[in-house]
């Protein structure tokens, strides 16, 4: 099977998903630029969240490169990962809406966790329905920066009881590492 309706399909929703969370992105009331500064919540939440839909848009694609077949079990993983990510503009609004709560980070720190586990999953899936020495399975190796995230979500969900600022902090700095794609599979497609 090819992976190109896949793709197509990944793409739609997540253009979804961003399309939602910029539907939050409500205009002030007042006239003067000075009505923009309580809106900082909500844009910076449409920020980091819009940030970590377009990281796993570019690591999906880069890793889909080197697919060369796709099986059922890569369509339900792919769609898994699509549910998790379709939950982010729920968290995101919550999470703006409450400034930052210590309930609503932890909830959006497990809704990245799950995207986070979704992704690894699906990578894991893509390496079983490819053949043996294919450019995936040479792409595919230690992944460093995959358990160092889930470390921070973990320590995110943790620390949003305690000081939800540090939980994101902790959330901004996963995203901060993979802005750059995954080495692995640039290596791979060079």
């Amino acid at each position: 099977m090819s992976s190109e309706r896949l793709k197509a399909f990944s793409d739609g929703v997540i253009a979804i998903i961003i399309t939602i969370m910029v539907l939050e992105l409500k205009p002030p009331h007042g006239e003067e630029f000075g009505a923009l500064v309580g809106l900082w919540p909500t844009f910076l939440a449409y920020a980091v969240s819009f940030t970590y839909v377009a990281i796993y848009w570019n690591n999906h694609h880069h890793l889909f490169y080197l697919v060369e077949s796709i099986d059922g079990a890569v369509l339900w993983a792919n769609l898994v990962l699509l549910f998790c990510l379709s939950l982010l503009p729920f968290a995101t609004a919550w999470a703006a809406d409450t400034e930052f709560a210590s309930a609503p980070m932890a909830l959006y720190g497990a809704d990245l966790l799950a995207c986070a586990t979704a992704y690894l999953v699906l990578g894991r899936v893509l390496l079983r329905a490819q053949e043996a020495g294919s450019k995936l399975h040479a792409a595919i190796g230690d992944d460093l920066k995959g358990k160092v995230s889930m470390a921070l979500y973990f320590a995110g969900i943790a620390a949003a009881f305690w000081r939800p600022w540090l939980a994101g902090a902790f959330y901004i700095t996963v995203a901060a590492i993979w802005l750059i794609p995954d080495r692995r599979i640039v290596r791979a497609l060079d």
